[in-house]
């Protein structure tokens, strides 16, 4: 079968790769259990612990994100744990159903696509829970939640903080300990400019508190069991050693570059994408305050679908990015920024949009759009 390898990918994930980082995944494989694999897990632990910004463990998983997620809640919950999941998208949603699936008492607060949750409230509806679960960034929006305020309020309650940071993680500053967030699962495949493959875990002192008598059942998934494994340079199952070595690579440009760096790159890009969507006469999905710094939600406009947008820029120029899901579906495109991303390919994309939404009969004026961004941008570094 063939696979188009000269798409632009400009989508929520998975994301294009950096030179290294393919140098790194083309190369031999290699022995798992080595002293070579030992300094090279030892290192990527430390490299992520920076990223996470946390002393607490960071575990390395082959899997997808939605593993680590599934790890994060199977690990510190048992059947019948009443839990309080956000629910404002299709990954608010996943969270919920993986908890649901494994026995736990699943209570849901709901929020309209393109809206973060108002942690006053999400505060009220607190009350015996044995944890708050919720997508920091929620790709399927674009919309960033009030991490650090909902954590504050499940802490409160005497809930444990669960939070799915997939798509965020790398992308934005997520200081977790200062947070007090007690579990976090993250992904290879987005900000981490990594294809997908792995997943990671962190658990902090109240998880592995929590763990020491959680009873939902767990193999592969076991974080103890890959804890104890840690500390001696491996894994409890054979890991994607490819993936393993090119997550060292990544986390080296990651560092190298500074991650203040990386954050306030992709702010800046985010910038510039809102700037490029109201200059061109579009409107956001979701409200400005919460937007996501790693991907834009744009409504289609009045009388155009986002699946023929996006057919006619994948076709026309080679350039991919994403409709809406679920309810979405048509009624938004979404712009991914994220990872190794720069201006020259964000501005390829909008001028591609731009062109194509005016071959879809809506007037936008490419200039003006392309030089809002442009300024934007500048502005954010």
């Amino acid at each position: 079968m063939m696979i188009a390898d000269d798409l632009l990918l400009m989508i929520p994930g998975p994301t294009n790769l950096p030179p290294e980082v393919q140098e790194a995944l083309g190369r031999p494989a290699f022995y798992h259990r080595g002293s070579d694999f030992a300094a090279l897990i030892a290192a990527c632990n430390d490299g992520l612990k920076k990223v996470f910004q946390t002393e607490n463990d960071v575990l390395i998983l082959t899997s997808s994100g939605s593993g680590a997620v599934e790890a994060a809640i199977v690990n510190v919950l048992s059947p019948g744990d009443r839990v309080l999941v956000v629910e404002g998208g299709k990954f608010g949603e996943r969270m919920g159903e993986i908890a649901a699936s494994f026995g736990a008492d699943v209570d849901k607060f709901v929020v309209e696509a393109g809206r973060a949750a108002d942690p006053a409230e999400v505060r009220s509806r607190l009350s015996g829970h044995k944890a708050l679960l919720f997508v920091q960034n929620e790709t399927s929006t674009g919309v960033r939640q009030d991490a650090d305020l909902l954590a504050a309020a499940g802490r409160d309650a005497g809930a444990l903080v669960i939070a799915d940071t997939v798509s965020s993680m790398g992308g934005m500053s997520i200081p977790c300990d200062a947070w007090g967030l007690d579990v976090v699962a993250s992904g290879s495949q987005k900000a981490f400019m990594l294809p997908p493959g792995l997943a990671f875990a962190m658990m902090g002192a109240r998880a592995w508190e929590a763990n020491a008598t959680a009873k939902m059942p767990r193999s592969y998934f076991d974080l103890k069991a890959a804890k104890k494994s840690l500390e001696k340079g491996q894994t409890p199952f054979t890991p994607n050693v490819s993936m393993i070595r090119a997550l060292g690579v990544a986390l080296d440009l990651m560092l190298g570059e500074g991650l203040d760096n990386v954050w306030r790159r992709h702010h800046a890009l985010a910038n510039a994408c809102r700037a490029w969507v109201k200059a061109s006469g579009l409107d956001l999905l979701a409200d400005e305050p919460h937007c996501s710094d790693v991907v834009t939600a744009v409504r289609s406009p009045e009388g155009t679908s986002s699946k023929d947008l996006v057919s006619r820029v994948r076709d026309n120029h080679r350039i991919l990015i994403s409709g809406g899901q679920g309810d979405l579906a048509g009624k938004i495109f979404r712009i991914g920024h994220m990872g190794c991303c720069q201006l020259d390919g964000l501005l390829r994309t909008l001028e591609a949009t731009s062109l194509e939404l005016q071959g879809l009969g809506f007037a936008t004026d490419l200039a003006v759009g392309l030089d809002a961004a442009r300024a934007a941008y500048k502005a954010g570094l």
